[in-house]
């Protein structure tokens, strides 16, 4: 007989045949398991009389015109986690093509110094002159040194006023990985979303030997040794893409994802979940809760889909509706543990039995 291979949800396929709970994961020391009720705690408010200037200002710069889906993706995970109003930035070449495909976001032109390549110091007086709680840099933007320099520029701290916090993905990592001690001075609070190829550039550039971090796509263990030592050494939230995302904080604080789902092996996944953690960025929470909870919302969407589709025919565009209903169920979780107080996304009474995806 053929071997059977697991379908449908990961966190319960492993259950064996004579229906036993499936034995508990191994975490590494001192590492929190996400959960339904963990992640239910971290929902921002959403108040009843809330309008868009409430729930946050996302600035997206992202999207050239090779790499366009993925400035969409961001904008639409962005917009479906929440954020009340998403700008997106990109080349002032191409504003006219981008402003006719986002419907939701609105565009901000950056100037160039030439065709789709950006010039720093203009751009990053336009970018701070423009009103936003949070950023999301890197997915789909040009590779090249005036995005390096951008990038550089960008992260480090103003000399005035509370930084708003920015998610850096993409090539916005792969810029990071060519700077010595990027990490180095005053640094906007910053989440870092690499997968496991990018992290590992980001360590070289750091000094580390591949070697040393181990097995980084299979070995949990090594992969939480490694992001927490990163993060503590960046002082900077780190989030390890993969089966069972690894969350690290500066100070020493791990969680751990509970979703295996080769259904999210796809090209532009990684841009929605940016954009997710963006929006929550741009609704208050700090980077480690942002982090959490945007992993933890994009893994159900996942799960959702999957359950739909497989294991494969996964499109990064089915996520961003599932990180809404996925907000929706644990906005109804966390009604009901804080005794009835609007959190998340505002939910009727009938809509409270609704169990939503495992």
């Amino acid at each position: 007989m053929a071997d059977r291979r697991p379908m449908g949800f990961s966190r319960t396929d492993d259950r064996p045949a004579d229906g036993a709970a499936p034995p508990a994961a191994v975490l590494p020391d001192g590492a929190v398991e996400l959960d339904d009720a963990i992640a239910a705690d971290l929902l921002p408010e959403r108040p009843a009389r809330g309008h868009k200037g409430s729930f946050g200002k996302l600035l997206a710069i992202c999207g050239s015109l090779d790499y366009a889906g993925a400035a969409l993706l961001v904008c639409r995970g962005a917009g479906r986690a929440g954020a009340g109003l998403v700008t997106l930035a990109v080349p002032e070449s191409l504003q006219p093509l981008f402003a006719a495909k986002v419907v939701e976001a609105t565009t901000m032109a950056l100037p160039e110094d030439d065709v789709e390549e950006l010039d720093p110091e203009p751009s990053i007086a336009r970018i701070l002159d423009h009103e936003h709680d949070a950023i999301v840099i890197g997915p789909g933007l040009r590779p090249g040194l005036a995005t390096a320099e951008l990038v550089r520029q960008l992260l480090s701290a103003p000399d005035e006023g509370s930084p708003a916090p920015i998610v850096l993905d993409a090539e916005a990592l792969r810029s990071l990985a060519t700077m010595d001690g990027w990490w180095e001075g005053d640094r906007r609070p910053s989440v870092l979303t690499p997968h496991a190829g990018e992290f590992g550039r980001l360590r070289a550039g750091s000094g580390h030997e591949a070697a040393d971090d181990g097995d980084l796509v299979d070995d949990d263990a090594a992969r939480a040794t490694a992001a927490r030592a990163a993060a503590t050494e960046w002082r900077q939230v780190v989030v390890l893409k993969g089966a069972r995302t690894v969350i690290a904080a500066p100070d020493g604080r791990l969680a751990v994802a509970p979703f295996e789902n080769p259904a999210l092996a796809s090209g532009g996944t990684g841009d929605v979940l940016a954009g997710t953690i963006g929006a929550l960025l741009a609704q208050g929470l700090e980077p480690f809760a942002a982090a959490r909870l945007g992993v933890y919302l994009h893994g159900l969407a996942g799960e959702q889909v999957r359950e739909r589709f497989g294991d494969s025919g996964l499109l990064a565009a089915d996520l961003p509706d599932g990180i809404a209903t996925a907000r929706r169920r644990l906005a109804g979780i966390a009604e009901r543990r804080q005794g009835g107080k609007r959190v998340g996304f505002t939910v009727r009474d009938q809509d409270l039995t609704d169990p939503g995806p495992a």
